[in-house]
């Protein structure tokens, strides 16, 4: 019996890692936009506890299988030496704003495709069109050189990587796996005490449980690609969890089955939407909704194109960036999720207040 390629047996731990993530997500309700929300109209930090707690897991999780040498980071997308502080700070900023138009971040829009959404299924629609625009399209005529001309070269000052170990490891002499440690322990030990300090957190369940099973899904990708997939014949490039790219490549897919390959990302897009998609039937809460007039639609809509060049520009989304990049304990990782968070934050105040002028207005003087 011929043995299975081993970019199918990824393909498929891909997928069913997307089921995992997806019928979860719709189970517990996980959402960034909505832990942004929570706390800007209701003054509540569960969801986003649930937030900073699958951060905590994705980074023990990543920095424990690279500290035992079973996979290399550094051979990740986010730890390179070109440090893209712009596109970061930038296309999160894009990506958080559109985040709230589309009706939540990338993760979020297939969690509600699968629940019957079809005002995500446009939103995904316009991820895929504009994020592959932005990254091998018209838009990426402009990013491209911009991003040659922007981006800091830490090779220059003798940094291999934009890890903040390395950062600390330079500035201290300290050896790098020290320095990991101490920042992964750092790093984590304050996000959970900051998330089980909360008696109300702790009592809530499907917070507690959406943190750590999907904080989990970031070690369990880099695991699947960089050890199921190292075959020294036909490796699979390491990677993790993201959902802008991954969607443009789907449709991509879906419109060129027989010369397309599948890939990890893919997969992983099938499966959040197949896991939301039978959590919704197992609780009878599968329901076909569409927009309720041209204005809804166009919100969407732009919410849609402005997280796909805002994806593209920050390398990766609320997911990509936000844990998978964390995880690494990147520096770009860290500039993308706080402009993601503060473009959200502002979209919030946009919808509110019903214009820019007003919603500016509203952040500066809540920060007065």
């Amino acid at each position: 019996m011929e043995e299975l390629p081993v970019k199918y047996v990824v393909a498929t731990l891909g997928l069913a890692l997307g089921v995992v993530f997806g019928a979860t997500a719709q189970k517990t309700n996980f959402c960034t936009m909505g832990s942004i929300s929570d706390i800007v109209f209701m003054g509540n930090w569960n969801r986003m506890r649930a937030w900073l707690l699958a951060i905590a897991v994705a980074i023990l999780g990543g920095q424990a299988l690279h500290l035992a040498g079973l996979i290399d980071l550094n051979k990740s997308v986010y730890l390179t030496p070109s440090l893209g502080w712009f596109g970061a700070i930038v296309g999160g900023a894009l990506f958080g704003f559109g985040m709230t138009l589309g009706g939540g971040c990338g993760s979020k829009t297939l969690v509600r495709i699968g629940g019957g959404n079809l005002k995500s299924l446009v939103v995904a629609l316009f991820i895929a069109i504009f994020g592959y625009m932005t990254m091998r399209g018209l838009i990426a005529t402009v990013r491209i050189p911009l991003e040659v001309a922007v981006n800091i070269n830490l090779a220059k000052v003798q940094l291999p990587a934009q890890g903040l170990p390395d950062f600390l490891a330079a500035l201290t002499g300290v050896a790098l796996p020290g320095a990991r440690l101490a920042v992964a322990a750092a790093v984590t030990l304050g996000l959970l005490w900051f998330c089980f300090r909360s008696a109300e957190f702790r009592a809530s369940v499907p917070d507690v449980a959406a943190g750590l099973v999907l904080g989990a899904t970031v070690p369990a990708a880099w695991a699947i690609t960089g050890i199921v997939g190292n075959d020294p014949f036909a490796p699979t490039p390491l990677a993790g969890l993201t959902f802008v790219a991954p969607v443009g490549e789907s449709v991509i897919f879906l419109m060129t089955f027989t010369g397309a390959a599948i890939n990890f990302g893919i997969a992983t897009v099938g499966g959040v939407i197949l896991g939301a998609f039978l959590v919704a039937l197992a609780e009878k809460s599968f329901r076909i909704e569409a927009f309720a007039d041209a204005g809804d639609m166009g919100r969407h809509m732009s919410g849609g194109a402005l997280m796909g060049v805002g994806g593209v520009m920050a390398m990766g989304c609320t997911i990509g960036q936000g844990l998978t990049g964390i995880s690494t304990l990147a520096l770009a990782s860290v500039l993308a999720l706080g402009s993601i968070w503060a473009g959200g934050y502002f979209g919030m105040k946009y919808l509110e207040e019903g214009s820019f002028g007003a919603a500016a207005r509203a952040v500066f003087a809540r920060s007065a």
